[in-house]
This record gives structure tokens, sequence and C-alpha cells, in this order.
């Protein structure tokens, strides 16, 4: 039985030379000097501040786009033992030693390094020579600005590996579907597609180009499928469904764990939160939750209540009103009601304070057992400070003349009755007998006199004159001019009200409210708010020194300042390789000319490459030429501020194409041995000329040595390149 003991058991391995040197030279390139220097690095300013938010477990909202790749900078921190304590305030400050440098910049650095080999794999898994992926390699490796950009706690270096890994992993299930469909291998490079889109996507939703390039050529590659009579009807529909669970359903599925753990970690309230819902504020720990946790869940008559705008742009607001009234004429001359003024005020405040009435009844307080309000109910809204009732009449408002004034009534004795009953209509109701509740219920409030609806109209960027104390206004827009959010409202705070007694209440709506049912969202329910918001937030984009326009890339006429050292010429700069930008230009319009020209004597019938040889260069450049296209040409459709990095996973795939079309000139252009001699003599000229600029500028890609004026000066090989020369 121990037979097998007397003979070592041994293992054998093929070991890819040229893949460990291509791994051990990029972790050189990208890993040297990483505490280097010891200072915030351009936009390590904004990213940095998410990864303290991630330490403290603060809940944040960033609309440049999913959590996963700020998840990953803080796995850094984390793993590097940071408190999150650093104030990120300014590019150049000094990083404090609590501060993990080196682990903050290590996975950046990582991915940056893994860029490499991925390149390489991705030539030898299109066909081509060992030596043209090792140049695809050699160029990924020596290109300064990819170096720079994997140097720093910044997300693009990550982002474009998730990218190459998932071409590779589509490319090597590709090649394996002709001998060994369904096989482990098989599963594993398709599942891994799925998994590596899904994370690019995660990183930056300019992940989503190269999935939807990806799901194209899978697409493709299934009708060509579909035309094998090989194949038979069940194994069509089983390779598409595995298509389908790798492809779709699991990037989903991924997609949203990558939200379930951003909210799961970030569980405390923050200044971010405010742009949330109060049902998404009160999940959070901290902040609104303290107020409104365990409150009246069913809104009664008689219930205090504070109401906020469910739109929350620009900024949050409640229904408010105080003792002041509006003037008598406006400024413009148009006249008003002269009642008490109803404004959106964006502050916690007691006069945010109303009664839900009966407006059957007189009493302002809860009964025993309570009424709850349901949808279709019409009550009145008595404001708690003032005990005057939310009105609006056939008035125009103070700033939107083709909209109801609204107002809390006085009555002067005139011609002008109250006309103060609301219809209470749940927007989000699940059915037509649905109550009325805190948090939850977004309601709209229907004038009963003028089918008016209750609008903060004050969105649009214009706030009431000082006599309005710049607060927004609020009025009756007509249900005819269609439905908006700024119509819609939610109770945040509730209470029930027990004093009957102006005086008794005023004291009560003073106090805290009381606590009675925690309310919890759903995680789909807060995923949907999230992603939303990361949808249709933006910032205010303001002209940057270093903003570019896509047309500049190309050239490179561009570069971005990323870090000068405060007393030495020593400095840090995004600037590509002229060469390999040059070269890879070249490449691209090279390979339409030709592939034009192929096309077109195709058309006639004649043939001047193989079948075989005509197959791969179709398919090389539909990843490639692809790759770089659906990267590049939708930024001319964006309204953001650009920057030169933007640019780096479309150059990429640019850079990828080099070597493709070096080789297929020397193996179809290249007849006779001369020109092969010479074509590779030129090859090796043209590669030093690469490696001689990445020596010239490593001095502003690593920021080291310092390099005096001149030196500086010499850099400049470009009149629209801003190098930072100190005065003298």
């Amino acid at each position: 039985m121990l037979g097998f003991l007397k003979n070592p058991v041994v293992i054998t391995a093929e070991i890819n030379m040229n893949l460990m040197a291509l791994i051990v030279m990029g972790l050189i390139s990208r890993l040297w000097g990483l505490s280097y220097p010891r200072a915030v690095v351009f936009d390590e300013v904004y990213y940095g501040q998410f990864v303290s938010l991630y330490m403290k477990r603060i809940f944040f909202v960033d609309d440049s786009g999913p959590p996963f790749g700020h998840m990953l900078l803080a796995l850094g921190g984390y793993l590097g033992g940071f408190d999150g304590n650093f104030l990120w305030n300014r590019i150049g400050a000094e990083y404090s030693m609590n501060v993990p440098v080196w682990s903050l910049r290590l996975l950046p650095a990582l991915a940056g390094a893994l860029c490499v080999p991925l390149a390489y794999q991705i030539l030898v898994e299109l066909q081509f020579s060992h030596c043209a992926a090792l140049g695809a390699a050699l160029l990924i490796l020596l290109e300064n600005s990819l170096i720079t950009q994997s140097r720093f706690m910044l997300l693009e270096s990550i982002l474009i590996f998730f990218i190459l890994l998932a071409v590779l992993s589509y490319l090597k299930f590709y090649n394996l579907q002709r001998h060994s469909s369904f096989s482990g291998s098989w599963w594993f490079w398709l599942l891994l597609t799925g998994v590596a889109c899904s994370c690019a996507v995660g990183v930056k939703y300019m992940g989503l180009f190269t999935y939807m390039l990806l799901l194209a050529v899978a697409g493709l590659h299934f009708w060509h499928m579909i035309g094998d009579q090989n194949l038979s009807n069940v194994s069509l529909m089983c390779h598409f469904l595995a298509r389908g669970l790798a492809l779709i359903i699991i990037p989903v599925a991924m997609y949203l764990s990558f939200f379930y753990v951003h909210l799961t970690l970030l569980y405390r309230s923050g200044p971010h939160d405010q742009i949330m819902t109060s049902a998404f504020q009160a999940s959070l720990e901290g902040g609104l939750a303290r107020i409104t946790q365990g409150q009246p869940l069913e809104v009664a008559y008689g219930s205090q209540i504070t109401l906020r705008n469910v739109l929350g742009k620009p900024v949050q607001c409640w229904l408010h009103s105080h003792k002041n009234t509006y003037p008598i004429r406006y400024e413009n001359g148009r006249g008003s009601s002269h009642q008490q003024q109803v404004t959106c005020y964006p502050f916690k405040d007691v006069n945010n304070w109303w009664i839900v009435k009966d407006p059957g009844m007189q009493q302002l307080v809860v009964s025993n057992p309570p009424r709850p309000v349901r949808h279709g109910h019409v009550v009145q809204l008595v404001h708690g400070i003032t005990t005057r009732y939310l009105n609006t009449h056939d008035v125009a408002a103070p700033l939107s003349p083709h909209s109801q004034e609204v107002s809390c009534y006085i009555d002067y004795n005139i011609s002008m009755p109250a006309q103060n009953l609301w219809r209470v209509e749940i927007v989000n109701r699940e059915s037509d007998t649905d109550v009325w509740k805190t948090i939850l219920s977004e309601v709209r409030f229907v004038h009963v006199n003028t089918s008016a609806v209750l609008k903060a109209s004050g969105f649009i960027g214009a706030s009431l004159p000082e006599w309005g104390y710049r607060q927004l206004e609020v009025v009756g827009e007509k249900l005819s001019k269609g439905y908006h959010q700024s119509m819609v409202w939610n109770v945040e705070e509730h209470r029930y009200g027990k004093s009957q007694e102006q005086k008794e209440r005023e004291v009560e709506l003073h106090s805290p409210t009381q606590m009675d049912i925690s309310k919890n969202l759903s995680f789909m329910a807060k995923f949907t708010e999230l992603q939303w918001k990361i949808l249709t937030l933006k910032n205010e984009d303001t002209e940057h020194k270093y903003s570019s326009s896509a047309l500049d890339w190309i050239t490179m006429d561009t570069n971005v300042a990323y870090w000068l050292h405060p007393t030495s010429g020593a400095q840090i700069h995004l600037l590509g390789n002229v060469v390999t930008w040059t070269s890879a230009n070249v490449a691209a319009l090279v390979y339409m000319c030709l592939s034009l020209w192929y096309l077109i004597r195709r058309r006639r019938k004649i043939y001047d490459i193989p079948e075989d040889a005509w197959q791969l260069w179709v398919s090389a450049g539909g990843i490639c030429v692809g790759g770089w296209a659906v990267n590049y040409l939708p930024f001319f459709l964006m309204e953001k501020t650009l920057f030169l990095y933007h640019y780096l996973p479309a150059l990429t795939f640019q850079i990828l194409l080099v070597p493709i079309v070096l080789q297929h000139l020397g193996d179809h252009l290249c007849r006779s041995l001369l020109l092969k001699s010479m074509f590779s003599a030129l090859i090796v000229a043209w590669f030093s000329s690469v490696y001689l600029v990445y020596c010239t500028f490593s001095p502003v890609t690593y920021g080291e040595p310092s390099l005096s004026v001149t030196e500086l000066k010499d850099l400049r090989w470009k009149d629209s390149w801003n190098i930072l020369i100190r005065k003298q």
C-alpha cells in the first residue's frame, strides 16, 4: 500500500521568463521610492478625504462614480493602520507621521505594475509573436504618464488594470472555446471576464465603455456560433445562458455588492448625508437619527410635524412661516394679499412646525386612540407658533407671477375668505387606503378650492428679497403644469400633540420629539437613492488651470503639474513619452488606412494577405482600435472638467496597437531580406528613442533628482506645457 512512497513526488512547471522579468521590472518602476514625496500630490487631496471618512465610518457621496475604487484606496489605509486623522485641505501639504503614505499608494502602484505583464499576455492571446508582445509590455513599462498616475493615491491605474484583465480574460476564454467548451478553464476565464468588468465599472464609470465593447464582441462571436451547424440548439442555449450569467448577472450582482459593503461600512451621519432624503438620513447613526428614531410612525389628526421638500436642491429646506407679512406692493408694482409669509427655510427652526388639523373639529391634539390620516383625506395645516392656517388663493406669487401665492391666512374683514383645505395625496402609496407615515411617505398637498399643488419654487435659484429674509419661495402650482419633485414633501420630525392651550403648545414645540417606533430602509431602497444621487448630483464645474479638451490629448498639447517641492526645483508632472504617443497615433492612422485599402481590394476579389492574417488583423483592431475609440470619443459629449489623465485608458489600447502594426508591416510588406533587416534596424532605433525620452523625463515622473532652471526649460518641448520654474 505504501509503495508510492518509494519514488519522490515530482512537480514540473513551465515558467515564462519573459513574463517574470516584466513583472519584476513593472514592480520596480512603480514601487521604487513610493513614499516620495511625503506630501499631498494633486488629486490625493480629493481621494484622501474619502479614505479618512471610511476610516471613521462616516457616510459620504461622491458624484464622480461608484465606491469600489474608494474602498480599495481605503483598504490600503486600513492595512497601514491609518486612523483617518489628517486634514486634506491643500496640494503639497506635508503628511503627518500617522499617515501611512506607502500603504495608501501601494494598491494603485501594484495595479500599474501588473498592467505590464497583462499587455504582454493580451498580445499573446491575440496570436501575435512573443516579440511583439514583449514590445507592447515594454512600451507600457516605459510610458511616463502611466508611471506617474500609478504611483499615487489615484484611481486610473486600478481602472486600467481591471480593463486589461477583462480583455485578457475574454481572449483566453474565446481561445479555449474552440477545443474545450465548458471545461474548468473555460468557466474560470469567462467568469473572470464578468468579475473584471464589474470591478472596472465599480472603480469609475469609464469602465462601462470597455464593458460595453466586450459585450458587443461577445455578442458578435455568439452570432457566428448560431451559424455553426455542428452545434445543437441545446448547446447554443447553454452557451447563451453561460454568457448571460457571467457577463450580465454576475457583474450586476457584484456592482450591488460594492454598494452593500459601502453602506455597511459607512453607518455614521456626516456632512454629505444632508442631500439625502429624511428616510436615508434617519437610517444613519447620529445626525437626524438622534432626533427621529422611534418617533410616531403614523401621522394622525393633531400631529405636530415638520415638512421637508423631497427634491433637496440646491439645498434642503422645510415648510416655514413667521409673523411677517408679504409687502402690500412688490418692487415691480404688483400687489399682494398682505397675508403672513410662507417660505421654504434651509435650517431647522421652531417655525418649521405645523399641526395637522381635522377641518370638522377644533381640537389640535391627538385623540386616544389616534385617528390616522390616509391618502385622499382633507386636512388643514396650522402653523404651530402663530396658529394661522396654511392658505392659497388666486393672487400671484411674489417671484412666480404665473403661480399662486401661499400664505398663512389673516382675516382682515375684507372680501378674501380663507381657503385652507388641502387634500393629502401619497405619491409612493401601495394602495388608495395607505396611511400617511413619518419619513417614509412622500406626499403632495392639493388645494381643494383651486387644485393647486404646494410647491417649493425657489429651486430655480431665486430667493425672496430682504423682506422675505432671502428664504426660498413657496407657491401653489397648477397640476396641469406636470409633476415635479419640488411638489413632494415628507414628514421629517413628528410628535403627537398633547397641549390644547397655545402657551403649553409653544413649550411643547420647543421640546425634543418623543420616540416610539424605529424606521429602517431596505438595502435596495438605500442603493436606489444613492445611485440616483451619484448620477444626478453635479458639483459646480469650474475652469481649472490644468483642465484641457479631448482634442488636446492626442498630441499631448497639455500637461498637469502634480507636485512642486517647496524649496527646490523638484517637481512631478503628468507628461507622456512623446515618442510613444506619436507612434501610437501613427499606428492608429496606419491601421485605419491599411484596413480601408484591404477592404477595397477585397471587394475587388484581390487578397493581399492570407485569410488567417486578415482575421487576425481585424480581431486585433476590434480590441485595440475599438478600445481606444470607446474610451476616447465619449469625452467629446461630456460636459465636465477634463484632464489629461482621462485619456490614459484610451492611450493604453492605442499603445497595444503599435507592435501589432509593426509586426504586420514586417511580415507582409517587407518582402525581401534587405527590407526586413532595415525594418528591424529602424525598430531598434525607434525603441532606443522611446527609452531615451523615458530617461529624459524621469526627473519629472518620479520627482527626483531636482533639476536646475536650465534643465527645466530644456524639458519644455512644447510651448503649451506648463513646467514650473521658480523666480530667482
